[in-house]
């Protein structure tokens, strides 16, 4: 099961018909154009219409699996106290006093440009149930990041 923000579900529902509706029809017709062109074997055309046909059925596939495995989280029962699944939490890094914000989310809905990250980051992980005040010490592959928890927002 897989929980996620209304906002993530949505981005994923409107990307699925995208894909169904617009891409997977143009893939098709490519494909028929392709083939009316004759021998199929010295046919490049054919062959890329057919992988990225066979690219957008995965992605459709993985993405009903998703959304069907999905759990919308209703924002007003989560509790705002300590670091949890969309959580907007603001830490200062202890080794060089930069501070940063980032919004914990699922890792279908993550985008480091947007300040979102995976719950199953290191850094997330570290995070997760602690409070505000809290230090906590993250393993990344540059190393050690001691973070200091400034605050915790739904």
């Amino acid at each position: 099961m897989e929980y996620m923000s209304q906002e993530g579900f949505d981005k994923l529902v409107a990307e699925l018909k995208e894909l169904e509706n617009v891409e997977l029809p143009a893939v098709r017709d490519a494909i028929a154009e392709a083939r009316d062109k004759g021998d199929l074997s010295e046919n490049f055309e054919y062959h890329a219409a057919k992988r990225e046909q066979s690219r957008l059925l995965g992605r459709i596939r993985f993405m009903q699996k998703v959304l069907e495995n999905a759990r919308v989280i209703d924002k007003s029962k989560l509790g705002g106290d300590s670091v949890g699944l969309l959580s907007k939490v603001e830490m200062t890094n202890l080794a060089n006093n930069a501070r940063m914000t980032y919004t914990i989310v699922s890792p279908h809905e993550a985008n480091l440009r947007e300040g979102k990250i995976s719950i199953k980051s290191p850094i997330a992980q570290a995070l997760l149930n602690k409070k505000a005040g809290d230090t906590v010490e993250v393993r990344v592959p540059a190393g050690l990041m001691k973070l200091r928890i400034e605050s915790i927002e739904l």
